[in-house]
């Protein structure tokens, strides 16, 4: 094939987003199920794009496909036909038609579990049409590849086009069960960490070094018990084995929690993050400021208690 689209070939949108999924999803079976297409038509319309812009777009492997230097330039012009389509949209929508559609969110998963599932709730019930996906975030995550449409990020993005609103800085502290203090006694200071074992993430499948903040009390604590989910710390921690960093928001709603070693805080921030353009659909930007106005709401004495 040649490097140059055909003269007087024109994009089909239709190819298009078949285009756009494949090269998403790394896979033509992966982006078939997505587009509800199966694999074969899926390799036919990526095929007949190809023929029509003489241009190779994909790399084809056992493992799925990659794309090559026509592909990438071509990923730029569809992701642009894709904004511009989804504005279309957005702008032909009527005010008082509802809101429907599917939304995807990617939140940390101590946030999801602890906040967000409960206030999304609320939203979903309002519009019985939208449908809200609430996924933990993942080790690695891209806005602009579409895996989500918005997301909570503990950094904020250094480029792309991308928006990001502060929402909330949030503390977190060390933690015992009253079952743990009661058969161990009190932990008020680090030395006292010698003798315990301390519940904490795999430091392997940390995607971001500001998760990473155990580690004054690792090199004191007597073994770890290593948990890759923020929730099955806390259940670890409330089970009387050991000293857990946890969300002080998240603790604060378990009675059979204390806090230990005072001294000891760590305080992070949550971002929200989206595409520039994808902010323009409705459910979009519905989702969005509902998140915004929840954060504004809670304010600094639900994320940052004092003590």
């Amino acid at each position: 094939m040649q490097n140059s689209a055909k003269r007087g070939s024109s994009l089909d949108w239709d190819q298009v987003r078949v285009f756009l999924s494949v090269a998403r999803a790394g896979q033509f079976l992966a982006a078939g199920k997505h587009l509800h297409l199966d694999h074969a038509t899926v390799g036919r319309r990526i095929g007949s794009l190809e023929k029509s812009l003489g241009a190779k777009l994909f790399e084809r492997s056992t493992t799925g496909v990659t794309l090559t230097a026509m592909g990438e330039r071509l990923l730029k012009t569809a992701e642009a036909m894709e904004s511009a389509m989804n504005q279309t949209v957005s702008e032909f929508s009527q005010v008082d038609e509802e809101i429907s559609g599917a939304v995807r969110i990617g939140a940390p998963d101590g946030l999801g579990t602890y906040y967000l599932a409960t206030r999304l709730a609320e939203l979903a019930t309002r519009h019985p049409a939208l449908q809200i996906e609430l996924v933990p975030l993942p080790r690695t995550f891209s806005l602009a590849r579409r895996e989500a449409d918005l997301a909570i990020t503990i950094d904020r993005p250094a480029e792309g086009r991308l928006t990001a609103i502060k929402l909330s800085d949030y503390t977190l502290s060390a933690y015992a069960s009253r079952e743990h203090i009661e058969k161990f006694g009190p932990v008020q200071d680090f030395s006292q960490l010698a003798t315990r074992i301390l519940v904490t993430y795999v430091s392997d499948l940390l995607y971001s070094p500001a998760l990473d903040y155990a580690g004054p009390l690792e090199k004191i604590a007597r073994s770890r018990f290593e948990c890759a989910s923020v929730t099955s710390q806390m259940e670890v921690v409330r089970s009387g084995t050991g000293i857990g960093i946890l969300h002080d928001y998240a603790a604060s709603a378990f009675s059979d929690l204390v806090r230990v070693i005072p001294e000891f805080s760590v305080t992070r921030s949550y971002w929200l993050v989206a595409h520039k353009d994808l902010r323009m659909l409705r459910r979009n930007s519905l989702l969005h400021d509902f998140i915004v106005a929840a954060f504004k709401n809670s304010g600094r004495k639900y994320f940052c208690p004092s003590f």
